[in-house]
């Protein structure tokens, strides 16, 4: 009997994951992906594996902070008005998540999803057969510029759900680590463990695809415009008019996902939670320096073997739009203000995060078309939980019982 035949379309990190279990796992199984490597969010991230992320983003807190934060006033947080009639409805339901029973139970659902996501990655990299210093397992730094700041920032901290990671308050020896790259010493700090970082994000992409196609995978450089689903199996029709025939179809495309969960007939309220970031070959930033969260300036720095990378910015809209220079220039302007030595003419980059309204992911098995599985919406936790999503994916295929938490993943709760 011949191997089960799949299609998974999406080539970013949850993506390429997910086609390297399953093809390790013995089915057939054939990549689509635009070939585009900057186009989406597993590009340009901080490659942060963020286990302390557990705190759900609709909350009465979240709403309460939002007006300070918006771009106008120097924040992070920025609408796209040209693309209104895209957030709005997204927003309403936003609103809706944020009530405290819902963020109660967002809360239990998300923590039950960073379920130590580091180790997750430890297995996927040893499958991969990667570079042991792929994956990093050395926690990240959480630092504020006055001692206001670190007080409140550190009270915030005290009363978050961080899942399976742990921190404590910074010694005055690792803060004197900073006098060398900032032109002042953070005022206070925290020190995680249980968090971890990648070498560079587009590495480890690199080396999933690279074991996939080790493993007898195979990738089609394409646009996919179409699935359908057919009786038990499923194609995906290519911008060409070229069809793959499957046995099974996981859609895995990110922000672009929605239109292909459409052509189903699923609307899905996904919207394009934009990133930027940029990146200097030149720079002063130790090894030993682990990534830095710069939470009252809303920016993160990590060095990767490329360069050190600092992003930033939440802006909502289309996922294709054009870019907004005065993000690139806002956090480099941030950049310039702590002191660290970086280009002038950096790399820059700009990404839709996928995400849905109650921030939690879309991950199972459609029940009006069984041939099609789903695995998207991962907001800022797209890096985070590929490894983990991957697993799950693979133990659906194989027929394995899920738990009964991944319920609340289904993308039939926005039917």
């Amino acid at each position: 009997m011949s191997a089960q035949r799949w299609t998974v379309v999406g080539g970013g990190l949850v993506g390429a994951a997910s086609a390297l279990r399953l093809q390790m796992a013995g089915f057939e199984v054939v990549m689509v992906d635009r070939g585009d490597p900057r186009r989406g969010a597993s590009f340009g991230n901080i490659g942060h594996i963020a286990a302390e992320q557990g705190e759900p983003m609709p909350s009465s807190a979240t709403l309460k902070s939002a007006f300070g934060r918006l771009f106008a006033f120097g924040g992070p947080l920025d609408f796209r008005l040209r693309d209104g009639a895209m957030w709005v409805p997204w927003a309403l339901r936003f609103l809706a998540a944020s009530r405290p029973a819902a963020t109660a139970y967002g809360a239990g659902t998300l923590n039950a999803l960073l379920d130590d996501p580091l180790a997750a990655w430890q297995r996927l990299s040893a499958l991969a057969q990667a570079p042991q210093d792929m994956i990093r397992s050395d926690g990240h730094a959480v630092v504020w510029s006055t001692p206001e700041a670190a007080r409140r920032g550190l009270e915030s901290w005290q009363s978050a759900r961080t899942g399976c990671a742990r921190f404590r308050p910074m010694e005055t020896s690792e803060l004197a680590a900073y006098d060398g790259v900032l032109a002042k010493r953070p005022a206070g700090g925290i020190v995680f463990t249980g968090t971890g970082q990648v070498s560079e994000p587009q590495i480890v992409r690199d080396a999933l695809l690279s074991a996939f196609r080790r493993q007898g995978g195979q990738v089609v450089s394409a646009d996919a415009v179409t699935v359908r689903a057919k009786d038990d199996a499923a194609e995906v029709v290519l911008s060409d008019g070229q069809v793959i025939d499957s046995d099974r179809v996981l859609v895995a495309a990110g922000a672009w996902s929605k239109t292909l969960m459409a052509s189903l007939g699923v609307g899905v309220p996904l919207i394009g939670e934009r990133g930027y970031s940029v990146q200097s070959a030149e720079h002063n930033w130790p090894e030993d320096l682990p990534l830095t969260v710069f939470e009252d300036r809303s920016v993160v720095l990590a060095r990767f073997s490329g360069g050190l990378r600092a992003s930033s910015h939440v802006e909502f809209g289309a996922p294709s739009a054009a870019p907004d220079p005065r993000k690139w220039r806002h956090i480099e302007g941030h950049v310039k203000g702590l002191g660290v030595q970086f280009s002038e003419t950096p790399d820059r980059w700009c990404g839709p995060r996928p995400t849905l309204p109650d921030y939690l992911p879309a991950i199972g098995r459609l029940e009006a078309h069984p041939s099609v599985y789903y695995a998207f919406g991962h907001q800022h936790l797209g890096l985070t939980l590929a490894a983990l999503t991957s697993e799950w994916i693979e133990g659906m295929a194989l027929g394995h019982p899920i738990p009964t938490w991944m319920q609340a993943l289904r993308v039939e709760r926005f039917q």
